[in-house]
């Protein structure tokens, strides 16, 4: 039996990870979060609720006992001071295990004018701030994965390719649902894809914007 901790349990692509995860026969999950009303009544059937915030160290160290792997969907401009709670809480425990979502365009990886727009729309702070986030996670002893998810949409699909850090990322967008699985993957073959960041997205949606960005 695998215990995973989802950390932001009532993110739109944790719900996606947590339906998937809630299907494999040797998982058990703990949903932590600060606001468990924001689940549904099927969703928070799906594992023992934990309501806290990362940055409480003391509730966090508590509900990391005895969890094999730890997967972060969060968000926020004290995002690298997440990180780096986690970790310091980890290592208390002595978790290694980490999934952790980030953003793309964190190593100005994104190429073309779809990297040009990338970098406009999210700004001059969100991207060093989620970059800081990571530098923290990949200079950790943790057994980490990073997600850079594409542009995210709400599409009923699964259909994802990766690129590792290093390499110029591929196209402009990818279905929330297709992240959720890819964590799931994880989950079921833990071994797979340690230290490494991936770049996530739809194949066959180059361009200089999400085609359904209309702004």
């Amino acid at each position: 039996m695998k215990n995973v901790i989802v950390l932001g349990a009532a993110g739109n692509i944790a719900k996606f990870a947590e339906e998937y995860l809630a299907q494999q026969g040797d998982v058990k999950l703990t949903l932590y979060l600060r606001h468990p009303d924001k689940l549904k009544t099927g969703e928070a059937k799906l594992g023992t609720i934990v309501q806290g915030d990362v940055l409480d160290e003391t509730t966090l160290v508590s509900a990391l006992q005895g969890q094999d792997i730890v997967y972060a969907n969060l968000a926020g401009t004290d995002i690298k001071q997440q990180a780096e709670t986690i970790i310091k809480a980890m290592d208390q425990v002595g978790v290694k295990r980490l999934i952790w979502i980030s953003s793309i365009g964190i190593y100005d990886e994104v190429p073309g004018k779809f990297g040009e727009w990338n970098n406009k729309m999210l700004g001059e702070t969100y991207l060093p701030t989620y970059a800081a986030a990571v530098k923290a996670i990949e200079d950790s002893d943790l057994d980490y994965t990073v997600l850079r998810p594409a542009w995210l949409s709400n599409k009923d699909e699964v259909s994802y390719e990766l690129t590792q850090k290093g390499e110029p990322f591929k196209g402009t967008e990818v279905s929330r649902k297709s992240i959720g699985e890819l964590v799931a993957k994880l989950v079921g073959s833990p071994e797979k894809h340690l230290h490494e960041s991936l770049g996530v997205n739809k194949p066959n949606t180059a361009g200089d914007k999400p085609a359904w960005y209309q702004k």
